[in-house]
This record gives structure tokens, C-alpha cells and sequence, in this order.
């Protein structure tokens, strides 16, 4: 995500140089068309209302993608709440019941911090071991060949509840609180994955890259007979606007891609892990900033 306050017209560019390169010789080969062989007529063509039917469909589209990314980042806002709530009630019990329950907390903050990085690695794809080996050492084992860690995560959390039950440490009440807590946990992450899983239509994808591009081919047509030789510059211009917007809507459909544009999820799980390690006295690694180009990961 980028957090600096001022755009960085080179991150944009950098995004979309390939089409627009393309669309800036196309405008040179236009203007060199009309003034070295045949002038070129402006067509009849209504343009400018293309234009702003364009415009609406691309805000339109990335409205849409903007409201998964704002989705994404509220789930992800409730599983930092919830998972201060868990940490704080099993620290309660610790301290109520005295030694006999620190096995407790100390198991169900860990595991919760597990949780965290392993939901992160699965969204963005990547493997979950190193992250849950690195939290839980050689407990981490008990993950091995599950399909889903960070509901594996869960269930074994939801376990230690039940064990102290079991053995009286805590009360009915508080095991009813926990498992409520862990409820909305695991609807936040069932909201995650579905995100993950469900692709924007293939009309929003395809339909506005096509009338995009349409419409930057057209663009120097209808500007080479009033611009003359300033067509390409004034033609790549316009049409930088409409690829930008094409692809920040592009990038905003997968807040999991692990680009510029995505949820933090590195630095807020890492929040999590900080406030639950400090939760029960332990050693915290530094939050995560942005980076030299002003993105946090």
C-alpha cells in the first residue's frame, strides 16, 4: 500500500510504459501519416462522448475493486480486534487462576500469532511452514499436510479452551466468551477467502481494457488535424489518464497480489504479533514502515 502524501508520477509510469510506449509511437506514426502523405480529416466520430462513457465505466470498475480492497482491509481490522481481545482474556485468566493456567495463555497467544502469519502466506499464495515453524517451532509439526493451517490454527486454539475446561481452570462462561471470539475470527477469515477466491467478473476485467485501448487508437485520429506535430505528446498525455486508471482498478481487484497497491498485510500482522508478545511480557520485533519508495508491505 502506498502511504506517501504526495503520488509519485514515476510509480505510475512505471506501471503502464509498456502500452503507453506503444500508444506514443502509434501517435508519432499518425502525425508523420498526415503531414508526409495524406491529411487526415477529423471523422465524424463522437469521441469525446466515447470518452466520457469510458471514463464513467473505468470509475465504475474501479469503485468496484476499490470496495474489495476496503472490504479486505475491514476484515483484517477485525482480526487485530479480536485478536487483542483473545490475548487479553487469556492474560485475565492467567493472572485469576494463577500458575495453573499460564500454559494457557502462553498457547493460545502463540498460536494466535501463527494464525495471523499463516492467514497472510495464504492469501498472497505463498507457503505458510517457515512462518508457522519460525512461531511455533517444532509444534508447527501438527500442521503438516493440513489443506487450511490457519483454521488448523484455530481449531487448536478453540482445544485449549476445552482442555481447561475440562479440567475446571476456567469457567463455562469464559470458554462461551472465547469460543465467540474465535466465532469472529473465523467469519473474518471465511470473508478473506472469499475475496481470494472470487474473481471480479470477466466484463470488468476485459470489457474496460478493451475500450481503453480502443479508444487510444483512436485518440490521435481525431487531435492530428487540430494539434498537428504536438498529437503525440498531447495524445499520450490523455491517454496516460486512461491507462492509469485502467490499471490502478487492475491492481485493486486482488488486494492479496503482494503489490504496491494491496492490503499491508505484512506490517499489520506484524502489529499482531507485537501486541500480543508484549500482552504476555515477551520480547516484540519493530513494526514494519515504509520502504524508500513510500509502499508498506
Amino acid at each position: 500500500m502506498i502511504v506517501g502524501a504526495v503520488p509519485r508520477l514515476r510509480q505510475i509510469v512505471r506501471e503502464v510504459w509498456r502500452p503507453l510506449t506503444i500508444l506514443f509511437v502509434w501517435d508519432v506514426a499518425v502525425t508523420v501519416f498526415h503531414f508526409a502523405y495524406i491529411p487526415i480529416k477529423e471523422p465524424p466520430l463522437p469521441l469525446a462522448l466515447f470518452g466520457t462513457a469510458l471514463a464513467l465505466f473505468l470509475g465504475f470498475r474501479t469503485n468496484a475493486a476499490y470496495a474489495r480492497w476496503w472490504e479486505a482491509r475491514t476484515l483484517w481490522g477485525a482480526i487485530v480486534n479480536a485478536s487483542r481481545s483473545l490475548a487479553r482474556l487469556s492474560v485475565s485468566l492467567s493472572r485469576a487462576g494463577g500458575a495453573d493456567v499460564e500454559w494457557l495463555r502462553d498457547k493460545v497467544v502463540i498460536r494466535q500469532i501463527a494464525f495471523a502469519h499463516a492467514l497472510r502466506c495464504q492469501l498472497r499464495g505463498q507457503p505458510t511452514q517457515d512462518e508457522t515453524v519460525r512461531v511455533l517451532g517444532a509444534e508447527a509439526e501438527g500442521l503438516t499436510g493440513r489443506r487450511n493451517p490457519a483454521n488448523a490454527l484455530l481449531e487448536e486454539i478453540s482445544a485449549c479452551f476445552a482442555d481447561a475446561l475440562k479440567v475446571r481452570q476456567i469457567a463455562p462462561v469464559q470458554q462461551t466468551f472465547a469460543e465467540r471470539t474465535l466465532t469472529d475470527i473465523a467469519n473474518a477469515q471465511g470473508g478473506l477467502e472469499r475475496i481470494r477466491n472470487t474473481p471480479m467478473p470477466m466484463g470488468f476485467r476485459f470489457l474496460p481494457m478493451l475500450f481503453a485501448r480502443i479508444f487510444c487508437v483512436l485518440l490521435p485520429i481525431t487531435m492530428v488535424e487540430q494539434l498537428g506535430l504536438a498529437t503525440p505528446v498531447g495524445s499520450t498525455l490523455i491517454g496516460l489518464v486512461f491507462l492509469a486508471a485502467l490499471s490502478i482498478g487492475e491492481d485493486l481487484t486482488d488486494p492479496f497480489s503482494n503489490s504496491v497497491h494491496d492490503v499491508p498485510l505484512s506490517a499489520i500482522t506484524r502489529t499482531i504479533e507485537i501486541d500480543l508478545l508484549q500482552a504476555i511480557g515477551r520480547e516484540a520485533p519493530e513494526a514494519l514502515g515504509p520502504d524508500e519508495h513510500g509502499v508498506l508491505w
